[in-house]
């Protein structure tokens, strides 16, 4: 992704006039609204005119205010947190509303795109791999945490990667082939994540991709990949999506192997008894 309009403003901001610093300045104030407000309202409360603010935009590489909004619409898009509608979340009784039917909408669309006989031999993958590498990084780091603390109460053998301060380079040495490695992708991803999944696929890893729909243009093929909507009424992403299919993967390979399931679950609770772990 090209610079954003605030990461233009601040390099430009010594080159511009006066006037023109006066609205750069008010953006970056107001950077989250920016999709809210129109060019006149700009210079309103800029105190300048319209054709200043006409002049910065086009200053920045920007044709018309209208391309600046679409600008931020895509930032949105792309993971950045902006508020690009400042009615968007609602009032009283009607946020509430507004958040179920987001949250609703998000698994609906994240459970009709996965197909039953895909996600039986994913189950199956994951009940035969002899060890399963789960990966995450930045936003995708809790969720991963999250899966690799369920898959091991039901089969050994679970590892995440990579551990706080820690490369990946260590953990992908000697893994053995027939490992299944779960990818976090989610957008904002780190640099290089594609040529960590080609990594993965060289070293004869079987990968499972849990993303959102911005994954179409990553340009990678894991073995599987399942999209999870991330779709809020406002700024922050919502990971909703994301820990229901957690929820359902971890089920779904209890169910797979209930008996050595049901047994290492009893002797975690033992463990947990032994050692006066949990109130």
């Amino acid at each position: 992704m090209d610079q954003h309009l605030g990461q233009r403003l601040r390099q430009q901001f010594d080159q511009l006039t006066p006037n023109e610093q006066k609205v750069a300045g008010f953006i970056l104030d107001h950077f989250d609204d920016i999709a809210v407000y129109s060019g006149a309202d700009l210079a309103r409360l800029s105190g300048v005119s319209k054709a200043t603010v006409s002049r910065l935009f086009r200053r920045l590489g920007f044709a018309s205010f209208s391309e600046v909004r679409q600008h931020a619409r895509e930032l949105r898009y792309h993971g950045v947190p902006l508020v690009t509608d400042s009615k968007a979340l609602g009032s009283g009784l009607e946020r509430f509303q507004r958040h179920f039917e987001r949250e609703r909408n998000n698994l609906h669309q994240m459970l009709a795109a996965i197909d039953a006989e895909t996600f039986d031999a994913l189950i199956e993958a994951l009940d035969r791999a002899p060890e399963v590498l789960v990966i995450g990084y930045r936003n995708g780091y809790p969720p991963a945490l999250h899966l690799r603390q369920q898959l091991m109460q039901v089969r050994p053998g679970v590892r995440l990667a990579p551990l706080p301060g820690q490369s990946l380079g260590e953990e992908l040495t000697g893994v053995s082939p027939g490992t299944l490695a779960i990818v976090m992708g989610f957008r904002r991803r780190a640099h290089g994540f594609s040529n960590l999944i080609e990594q993965l696929k060289g070293n004869g890893l079987e990968t499972l991709l849990i993303g959102d729909p911005t994954l179409a243009a990553a340009g990678v093929s894991p073995t599987w990949q399942l999209e999870c909507p991330l779709d809020s009424v406002s700024a922050f992403d919502s990971y909703t999506s994301v820990m229901s299919l957690i929820n359902l993967l971890s089920n779904a390979l209890l169910h797979k192997r209930l008996g050595e399931g049901r047994a290492r679950i009893d002797a975690i609770s033992d463990a947990y008894s032994g050692l006066d772990e949990l109130a």
